[in-house]
């Protein structure tokens, strides 16, 4: 099977034929329950070079859709806390590192003792040894399991191998034949490390005395499609700033998330960077599937039949040995990360490219490698569902989230924190009750902010920031804003979009109050109803009205008003309603 020779389609028939393989794709695999990645591989294989040769330009496409890779980052980052990332220290600095030291030595002692020189076998081994944030993640997601222990631990040793990569890198450099930086200037050693260590610091200054004021400046100006541009900006920016200075970009845009974390404009960041990041890392799987080289498969298919199981069953053993025997995992949460973490990952291919580069590896050695890394990559799913059915269902399902990546999942989402929903918000937290608030205006946020309390800016009307709040976990969604066409398209859209959760809201009036009852809404109040009941009971005790006679009254308007309520709502005559009683 030959590549095509073409230059490939334009922009435009690439991008329909991409989305054509994958609508085409995805259904089918997910029907199949083989899941939507390995759809996106399969489309990828079709339509790459090696088949159809519809896009023959893989390698173009998959440097490209990298960005995807760096959005998922960004936004893990957006959900720890840099609190939470010192509690994981010691899964990502010793979980991590014993998993990077110890597979990649397994793996460089099995390549010497097949042949290949000691130093070409110590970067086969550590670079075998890395695994694939972006596969890893999203079969986390599939499944629901990304806040479990298991997940937990496997993020830990991911992002230490995104650390890992510019040292196995200079690593590379070092132990390389050929002069890979022949007629380039190279910073010395000393001068790498501090440029490094300044764009961190930078990073964190912006972060915290630059972004946070912008997004508030945005706020106020009501800007979305700017604020929508700003988060873009700011990922990008920080992966050009880290990648100017040796690191990876994927590594400076999770630590410009990590230091947005504790911003009040998270959720919002979540939802406008969410749909590019889902776009761009479904076209990262299908380029990963597009550069799967049948030619390299057919020539050495014997070599990759035995390398793949041996490679993956292999690492996956060390890895369950490792969390089980040194870090005292339970043996379901060891058996998951090791399943999880035994495929390649895609900084093996920079790796493994880079060692051709430099000559410690042929081209025919590293096309076998980067092969069988890609449908490592690929098997990571069926691996996990294997390792799914060996455990019993009660092991299956005694994981329990640890420490959660985010805040703790609140049980309510308070939308709108003016003068009614402060009244909740004081009720739930003298009951202990965990809620997220979200307001749309800044300067409340900011005030918020001052006594003490976490309320988060969102545009209230899009379902994305919601979500991206825990509304579909929540048990109840309490609307509270007094912008009645706003809160009637929210419910339109929370009764779609968030079946399981109750839903309560504030009603300005009585014709607010029939709109509502034509809703799914569980529970409605006028927000002046029992404040005025109150102030009329004040009134008849000062005109001296006895106590038994005040609670008759009002126990009789309260009837009364209730019945007519129902009554105008049978009718379905809003204006007469609004004539003969009058909006309160």
């Amino acid at each position: 099977m030959e590549a095509h020779a073409s230059d490939g389609p334009d922009l435009l028939t690439g991008a329909v034929i991409i989305l054509v393989a994958a609508v085409a794709a995805v259904p089918l695999a997910r029907m199949l329950k083989l899941g939507s990645i390995v759809g996106y591989l399969i489309a990828g294989v079709l339509i790459g070079p090696f088949v159809l040769g519809l896009i023959p330009a893989a390698e173009e496409v998959l440097h490209f859709s990298e960005l995807g890779v760096v959005m998922l980052l960004f936004l893990i980052g957006l959900e720890l806390k840099p609190r939470t990332i010192w509690a994981m220290r010691k899964d990502i600095f010793g979980l991590g590192l014993a998993e990077v030291i110890v597979v990649g030595a397994a793996g460089a002692l099995v390549a010497w003792a097949l042949g290949l020189p000691e130093d070409t076998a110590i970067i086969v081994g550590l670079g075998l040894a890395l695994s694939s944030t972006a596969f890893v993640i999203p079969v986390l997601e599939e499944r629901g399991e990304r806040n479990t222990v298991a997940g937990r631990k496997s993020f830990s040793i991911l992002l230490l191998q995104d650390l890992a990569i510019v040292p196995l890198l200079a690593l590379v450099t070092l132990l390389a034949p050929v002069d890979m930086h022949a007629g380039e200037e190279e910073w010395p050693l000393w001068q790498s490390i501090l440029a490094v260590i300044g764009a961190i610091v930078g990073l964190i200054l912006i972060g915290r005395f630059v972004l946070t004021p912008l997004f508030r400046l945005l706020a106020r100006l009501e800007a979305r499609d700017v604020f929508a541009a700003t988060a873009l900006l700011i990922v990008l920016g920080a992966a050009l700033l880290m990648r100017s200075v040796g690191m990876s970009m994927a590594m400076g845009a999770f630590l410009a998330g990590v230091m947005l974390a504790e911003s009040s404009y998270r959720h919002q960041l979540e939802a406008d960077i969410e749909p590019y990041r889902e776009i761009l890392l479904a076209l990262f799987f299908v380029a990963v599937g597009m550069s799967i080289d049948l030619n390299v498969l057919a020539a050495n298919w014997w070599i990759v039949l035995v390398l793949l199981p041996c490679f993956m069953i292999a690492k996956a053993a060390i890895i369950f040995v490792i969390g089980r025997l040194l870090f005292g995992l339970e043996t379901r949460v060891a058996a998951k990360v090791g399943a999880l973490l035994a495929g390649g990952g895609e900084f093996a291919f920079v790796l493994f490219g880079a060692a051709t580069t430099g000559g410690l590896l042929d081209a025919t050695a590293s096309a076998v490698l980067i092969a069988t890394v890609t449908l490592s990559m690929a098997a990571t799913p069926f691996l996990v569902g294997v390792i799914d059915r060996a455990l019993t269902p009660k092991e299956a399902g005694e994981e329990e989230p640890e420490l959660d990546f985010a805040d703790n999942d609140p049980r309510v989402i308070l939308v709108g924190y003016g003068r009614f929903g402060q009244i909740l918000a004081r009720v739930l937290t003298a009951e202990r009750i965990g809620f997220t608030a979200i307001d749309k205006d800044a300067d409340r946020i900011e005030t918020a902010r001052q006594f003490g309390y976490r309320i988060y800016y969102g545009d209230v009307a899009r379902a994305d920031v919601l979500r991206a709040a825990g509304a579909d976990k929540a048990d109840l969604i309490a609307l509270c804003i007094d912008d009645p066409e706003a809160r009637f398209a929210a419910i339109a859209q929370i009764r779609e979009e968030f079946p399981q959760a109750a839903l309560f809201a504030r009603s300005y009036d009585r014709v607010d109050s029939l709109r509502m009852m034509d809703t799914d809404v569980a529970y409605h109040i006028r927000e002046t109803i029992e404040s005025a009941i109150r102030f009329s009971d004040a009134a008849l005790e000062a005109l001296g009205v006895d106590e038994e006679d005040r609670e008759r009254a009002l126990a009789e308007f309260r009837e009364r008003d209730e019945e007519r309520l129902n009554l105008q709502h049978i009718r379905q005559d809003l204006m007469a309603g609004a004539d003969l009683f009058g909006r309160d």
